[in-house]
């Protein structure tokens, strides 16, 4: 139970980062409390998963799952450039977090 909270935490880092992108500094308020709730539920998971599994990984898991979702999202969207070596590397990410779950 621990893991798939701590990976629903990492899409919820997703949410907030790019919510708090597009809250202009706060001065938007559908995304200003888009940020507000996803931050907290991320948080309250990831503060949950770690009773049972080591904050190094599960801090390494939730920051790979949700960096690499807000930079897959930017691509998707126009927002990010897309080029073979940030899709490579994305996929080196998301391979270490797999890693990281086999290892454990």
């Amino acid at each position: 139970m621990s893991w798939l909270v701590l990976v629903l935490s990492g899409v919820l880092e997703a949410v907030w980062a790019i919510a708090l992108g597009r809250s202009e500094g706060f001065t938007k308020l559908v995304p200003s409390l888009t940020f507000a709730v996803a931050l907290v539920l991320s948080m309250a998971g990831l503060a949950y998963a770690m009773r049972e599994l080591p904050v190094g990984t599960s801090y390494a898991v939730w920051v790979g799952i949700g960096a690499a979702l807000t930079v897959g999202f930017g691509m998707a969207t126009g927002g990010e450039t897309i080029s073979a070596v940030k899709v490579l590397l994305l996929c080196g990410l998301i391979g270490c977090v797999v890693g990281l779950k086999l290892a454990h």
